[in-house]
């Protein structure tokens, strides 16, 4: 019985953390598609916004909170954050 209750904690634990996204809805202005590097929890990852549109990207973390690397540096970027993307630039609306 202990050895089912392990196992299904640790199941659990495992689907919560694989279930967490970092949602961004964004607006490109750019006619051109971006894939940028961002930071969380001590790892990297990339996210691509298409060109010319108004979408949602995701990241698999934890976090509340990212970096994106931009054309014009590093910025912090929240969960569920609206931002405008501008000759590579991000924007937080």
């Amino acid at each position: 019985m202990k050895l089912k209750m392990a196992f299904l904690s640790a199941a659990f634990l495992l689907l919560a953390n694989v279930a967490s996204a970092f949602t961004i809805r964004y607006y490109n202005k750019d006619s051109e598609k971006y894939t940028m590097e961002v930071r969380s929890n001590g790892s990297t990852q990339k996210i691509e916004f298409s060109s010319s549109t108004t979408s949602s990207a995701s990241v698999q973390t934890s976090a509340s909170e990212v970096e994106i690397k931009t054309e014009c540096g590093w910025v912090k970027v929240k969960d569920g954050a609206k931002i405008s993307i501008k000759n590579g630039c991000i924007t937080i609306e």
